[in-house]
């Protein structure tokens, strides 16, 4: 046997495996997902590279768990550190917002995020005055006393289309008249080559309280929208005002015009119970249209004979019933065992892709009204 032979394979064999594991090392450096204990809802701005983390009021966060979802391999660590820090549990205490670095598996990407942590009542009466300062699209937020509540939306999905130019050319933009200052205007828009081949061919404007997840936008867009933030008090009605157009053609998710079919839109809140902190309804809350999630207590809905075409300003004023013969329970509400809803669309299919591109639903100054 020839050693030489032997000596050169085994070196060759060295060479190859060496190769492959450094290229298996993995160059990303983001953050993909956070949780922990408390966390509410946790919204990724992709572009910006910032994580917004919502509490309730009352939460303790000098020893705030977040765990991240990272790419494989990745590490994330805080800049600077805080007294309670003990990760995955970090002060917030002192400092609301904190930076971070995730740092890629093979050590060449490192990549900065801020990390802010906001303790949420959620408020009961909305405008849309207010948007956040990012690109390329609106992104709503209400300031209250506790905390920021950002208003949730399909816009970073629409992002993924390739469609719109600039921020005024996505499903949910603020338009500056509205009923009392400025408004949401939510239109039913195409989503081109992109969408259609995957059963996606418009995409409704939409603003709702809950989060979006960019990541599942397009394997699984139900799923991606996850509804409610959590509600201690008994809502009885939801007022508010509206203007209507119905677009012209309606389709189907093949993007087949449905003749005879003429597109509405929506507004409806609910309450729905929430047995643990992390627990929320998805897209899915009214199964193919028709059903309704088992979780709903309360549902305020706009009639469809209410849902009217109108070139002037028009009151809603909905009220909270009863759903899947449940009740309020009054314990579980002060333990936070509830979450809220509120959600507005161009199209009341839009969530299943059917609808008429050219709708648009404009709201504002919306209240939810409570028992006292």
């Amino acid at each position: 046997m020839n050693v030489k032979y032997i000596l050169s394979g085994f070196l060759l064999s060295v060479s190859v495996s060496s190769c492959i594991q450094d290229e298996a090392l993995n160059v990303e450096a983001a953050i993909d997902g956070c949780t922990g204990t408390n966390i509410q809802s946790a919204t990724i701005d992709h572009l910006r590279k910032e994580v917004e983390v919502y509490v309730l009021d009352g939460t303790d966060i000098s020893q705030q768990e977040l765990i991240f979802t990272l790419p494989d391999g990745a590490t994330i660590q805080a800049e600077e550190t805080e007294t309670n820090d003990r990760p995955p549990l970090y002060d917030f205490s002192q400092n609301t917002l904190r930076h971070f670095v995730v740092t890629s598996e093979d050590g060449s990407t490192k990549t900065p995020y801020i990390v802010r942590v906001n303790k949420l009542a959620l408020p009961t009466s909305f405008s849309f005055e207010e948007l956040k300062e990012t690109t390329p699209y609106n992104v709503f937020y209400l300031t209250n006393a506790t905390g920021i509540m950002q208003w949730a939306s399909g816009n970073p999905g629409y992002e993924l289309s390739g469609m719109a130019l600039n921020e005024t050319q996505y499903p949910t933009v603020q338009y500056p008249e509205g009923y009392a200052g400025k408004c949401v205007k939510l239109t039913t828009l195409s989503t081109g080559s992109f969408g259609k081949p995957l059963g996606m061919p418009i995409a409704a404007g939409n603003i709702f309280i809950g989060s979006f997840d960019t990541q599942n936008a397009v394997l699984a867009p139900l799923q991606a929208t996850h509804m409610g933030f959590p509600f201690t008090k008994r809502p009885t009605r939801m007022t508010g005002w509206f203007k209507y157009k119905a677009g012209e053609t309606f389709t189907d998710k093949a993007g087949n015009v449905v003749t005879g079919k003429k597109d509405r839109g929506d507004i409806y809140a609910v309450l729905y119970e929430a047995p643990t902190s992390d627990f929320t309804l998805d897209g899915n809350l009214f199964p193919d249209g028709t059903g309704i999630d088992e979780h709903i207590v309360l549902l305020a809905r706009i009639p469809e004979q209410e849902m009217t075409e109108t070139d002037e300003w028009k009151k809603f004023d909905l009220e909270f019933t009863p759903q899947n013969g449940k009740t309020v329970n009054a314990d579980d509400l002060k333990n936070e065992k509830y979450k809220l809803a509120v959600v507005f669309s161009s199209s009341v299919m839009g969530a299943y892709f059917q609808g008429a591109v050219g709708s648009e639903l404009y709201i504002d100054e919306v209240e939810i009204i409570c028992e006292n």
